[in-house]
């Protein structure tokens, strides 16, 4: 069996739900083996069925397990962390493949006004309306905590007058709370800051943690009850408390 594949481009899928799921391809050659061919659970569409995959040029059975995920930014697979048989690619969770802008002005006299042109690219898995409104959706979310007055200045009390903080860095922010952290306000330090892995960033938001404070007030029972939340993503978030914090989650509560 000659086994010709082509890596011109990816197969991309599109699905509402988070986390991963398998797929099979079972055909026999000889022949052109296309994304068509991929088997996929019902909640998993193929954006371009024609894409090609490989070439068969013998009369043998062909039969690849998938594990498709859904996920955010660029994912780099390192081959020793799969079993033998395994072939590990590289994942592209972007679906925006270009996007470019043009401000117009149009009016008369001194009436001028301002209009926004956008042109959004995507590969398909999602349209540039729907590309655009995710993206303002997350930017909305990281200016939040400025438009909340309890957040825009970090207080502590101290014998009895409150100071408030000047603006520092995450990191001096973090030798701040090793100190005195029942002085610093928990609620003001959000889950982006901790460096975490997309995929346990977006598990954490779907429930609703978005600052130390939420999560601490959750245990480690509490997070393995999250929805495609594993022992490894405990695992990554204990160390990060560990080393930022010198604090840790109590097992239950």
């Amino acid at each position: 069996m000659i086994f010709n594949s082509n890596h011109r481009g990816a197969d991309v899928a599109k699905s509402n739900l988070y986390g991963t799921c398998d797929a099979s391809i079972c055909v026999r050659g000889p022949g052109y083996v296309t994304a068509q061919d991929i088997i996929l659970p019902p909640y998993v569409e193929i954006v371009d069925n024609i894409q090609h995959i490989a070439s068969l040029t013998e009369p043998v059975n062909l039969c690849i397990g998938l594990e498709i995920e859904r996920n955010r930014g660029y994912l780099l697979k390192m081959p020793h962390h799969f079993q033998d048989g395994s072939y590990p690619i590289d994942a592209v969770f972007m679906p925006v493949r270009n996007v470019n802008h043009s401000i117009h002005s149009y009016g008369n006299g001194n009436e001028k006004q301002e209009i926004l042109f956008l042109e959004i690219w995507t590969n398909g898995s999602l349209t540039p309306k729907e590309a655009l409104h995710e993206a303002s959706r997350n930017l909305i979310d990281l200016f939040i905590p400025f438009l909340h007055k309890e957040e825009e200045n970090l207080l502590f009390e101290d014998n009895e007058h409150t100071i408030p903080l000047s603006p520092f860095t995450f990191h001096e922010k973090l030798d701040k709370l090793r100190k005195n952290k029942k002085k610093i306000a928990l609620k003001s330090i959000f889950i982006d800051q901790f460096e975490l892995s997309p995929r346990v960033y977006n598990c954490l938001k779907r429930s609703n943690i978005y600052t130390l404070l939420d999560l601490l007030n959750n245990s480690q029972e509490d997070l393995m009850k999250i929805e495609h939340f594993h022992l490894e993503d405990l695992k990554q978030i204990l160390g990060s408390l560990e080393k930022h914090f010198t604090i840790d989650l109590p097992k239950k509560k």
